[in-house]
């Protein structure tokens, strides 16, 4: 082909063509791909610029997810606290419930007069026995009075007249037993308060219940309830993260919250449950303190997962704009490359009429 001769005027027509030929491969080939750089051949800087960008968006597009688990890990352990948290008010409720209970039993007892005697109390919330003697001469309000003014007695034993007879009451959740002699009719047991005692046993109950609550407010092996760390990254570097764990990374539960499983004892006096009461009022504290960090650390966490969303859009939108082709740009190129390439076949022809002219001279 090297030794055939062509005219100089068909030359640069073909010349012509051949570019348009190679100009339409090219935008044909950005309209199939929908980038008008698909290599470093294309625009070295703008494919290499577009390459970091896209890494550095991939990188951020997959801390994610650990952002996405570490919300999850957090409403796991909100969820945990508000659930704690009624279990407490409820401990409360049982508590103030028992102590508004005033159903103490109790027995009356026939004074004889003329006869000396005693009156011997054990057990319940007196523990071992204490005497209240009774002279010949002792009226019921006499004895009514020696019983309320025994020290050992105070709080734990109340004394009434009941229509002439000595009522001795049993301040307590267990069994008083009195036992009489002399002037003083027989003995008896005096049953505790069942009311003060079921609840004191429904307070135990429920203190294990927000145990195993704590317990079971895990996400993905990981329990903040529990006292475990949650690490969070924010950046491809590291160098920005969020640690999250319980104050003083100590787990969430009845003992650490200062709830003690109670004895039925300590609902035999008013001043034993305002104690719970005071040590259920810290309990709470504790948890909305807790629950406030929590709820500060998912604010951050959820802010920072907008960000990173966001700046994967920015990353990846810049390199767009430096790889993509516009479609619309395009098709209009290849729209005049076509009109170029019928131009230049038709120029081609002209060319061509020349060489057909001196073949008529031959002829």
């Amino acid at each position: 082909m090297s030794d055939i001769t062509i005219s100089r005027g068909v030359r640069s027509n073909l010349l012509a063509l051949q570019n348009i030929a190679s100009g339409r491969e090219v935008i044909q080939g950005r309209l199939a791909s929908g980038k008008k750089v698909n290599s470093a051949l294309d625009n070295p800087t703008n494919f290499f610029t577009a390459a970091a960008l896209n890494s550095r968006g991939n990188d951020l597009g997959a801390l994610l997810d650990g952002m996405s688990n570490g919300i999850k890990t957090l409403e796991a352990a909100d969820n945990g606290l508000k659930s704690i948290t009624k279990t407490v008010e409820s401990l409360q409720s049982t508590i103030r419930q028992a102590r508004q209970d005033k159903s103490w039993k109790g027995d009356s007892y026939a004074l004889t007069t003329g006869s000396t005697g005693s009156i011997v109390l054990s057990n319940g919330s007196v523990g071992s026995a204490v005497t209240v003697s009774v002279a010949s001469t002792d009226t019921v309000d006499d004895v009514v009075k020696n019983i309320n003014s025994t020290t050992a007695l105070s709080g734990k034993v109340r004394a009434s007249n009941d229509n002439g007879k000595i009522r001795i009451e049993n301040l307590s959740t267990s069994d008083l037993t009195v036992a009489n002699s002399g002037s003083v009719g027989t003995g008896s047991t005096v049953g505790g308060n069942t009311v003060r005692a079921d609840l004191i046993t429904q307070f135990n109950d429920l203190r294990q219940q927000l145990d195993r609550t704590a317990e079971d407010a895990s996400f993905n092996g990981i329990n903040l309830l529990r006292g475990d760390k949650l690490s969070i990254t924010f950046n491809e570097t590291g160098s920005s993260s969020l640690t999250i764990q319980s104050k003083g990374a100590k787990a969430i539960n009845s003992t650490n919250l200062g709830i003690d499983a109670q004895a039925t004892s300590v609902a035999d006096s008013d001043s034993g449950l305002d104690a719970v009461l005071g040590k259920l009022s810290t309990a709470l504290n504790s948890l909305r303190s807790q629950s406030s960090a929590f709820g500060a650390n998912l604010s951050m966490v959820q802010n920072r997962q907008d960000f990173t969303k966001s700046m994967i859009n920015t990353l990846k939108g810049g390199a767009d704009n430096l790889t993509l082709a516009d479609q619309n740009e395009e098709g209009a190129n290849l729209l005049a490359l076509n009109t170029r390439a019928q131009l230049a076949t038709s120029a081609l022809s002209f060319a061509s009429q020349g060489d057909q002219q001196v073949l008529q001279f031959l002829r």
